[in-house]
């Protein structure tokens, strides 16, 4: 099976897994702040960065799996565009600290959970 089906099966999976916890966190927490966009992003960075801990240093993922996870499910799930137009609806609301706001949690938290899941990684030797 050619490689660009796990992608897109991969991507298919993740945008909805996107859905489903946006819309949850959203009826959970109400919709004055894109908490939902913020976790998915921040989740997704963590996951991003302890699959790259697998892949990288210990490569035993086969280039499917690789394609399904990584590229498909990972690039389906993380919305950095989503996240673009959130901040712009914020900006063009008036609300341009709660933007300010939403770039730096977004920005700080998804890099410090990248780290994190790489650090996971390799510390557990996960393979």
């Amino acid at each position: 099976m050619s490689l660009l089906l796990f992608v897109g099966f991969g991507g298919a999976a993740g945008a909805m897994f996107r859905y489903l916890s946006v819309e949850a966190i959203r009826f959970a927490l109400g919709p004055g702040f894109p908490f939902g966009t913020l976790f998915v992003n921040v989740l997704g960075s963590f996951l991003a960065g302890l699959l790259a801990g697998v892949l990288i240093d210990n490569p035993v993922l086969s280039e499917r799996t690789h394609a399904f996870l990584m590229i498909g499910f990972l690039g389906g799930y993380t919305t950095f565009s989503a996240f673009s137009l959130d901040v712009w609806h914020l900006i063009e609301s008036g609300r341009i600290g709660l933007a300010v706001l939403y770039i730096a949690l977004s920005t700080i938290l998804a890099l410090t959970f990248l780290v994190l899941g790489l650090l996971l990684a390799r510390h557990q030797g996960i393979p």
